[in-house]
């Protein structure tokens, strides 16, 4: 029985929506690799066609192209997982595969095709200065 947390990234419109997905429209979703296509409709968000740019697994560690199995302990440069520091310093870090399994929490899509209805309706998307707005009120409130 696998559960993701979605994040749905809309480059159109610059923004970022979550959801989650459990069991029967979790399903398509496994045996995935990072760069493959999953239809849409089979997520519940008809008529969009998303790519899998990537995820985490369930201790945070970030899927990375190219790796096989479940985890490892790899050397690299600048890249996924890792920042960067000093020109040409590398370091050691832990990745996650590049294959959508059981043990993966999150998982990141990119909009590649759009619907016929926008994910901001179905979603519904929060102003972000509604919410800072309210805090503001509540700590006015406080003193």
């Amino acid at each position: 029985m696998a559960s993701f947390k979605i994040n749905i990234a809309d480059p159109s419109e610059a923004k970022c929506y979550k959801t989650e997905v459990k069991d029967a429209q979790a399903a398509p979703l496994l045996g995935l690799n990072i760069g493959e296509k999953v239809d849409g409709s089979s997520l519940g968000i008809e008529g969009y066609e998303f790519e899998v740019t990537g995820g985490m697994d369930y201790a945070g560690f970030p899927m990375r192209h190219g790796i096989l199995g479940e985890r490892k302990r790899i050397t690299m440069y600048r890249g996924t997982g890792f920042r960067g520091g000093l020109k040409g310093m590398k370091k050691r870090k832990t990745v996650c595969g590049h294959k959508i399994n059981e043990k993966i929490s999150a998982v990141n899509l990119k909009v590649t095709k759009q619907g016929g209805k926008k994910l901001s309706e179905m979603f519904g998307s929060k102003e972000p200065s509604e919410g800072k707005q309210e805090k503001k009120a509540k700590k006015g409130e406080k003193k």
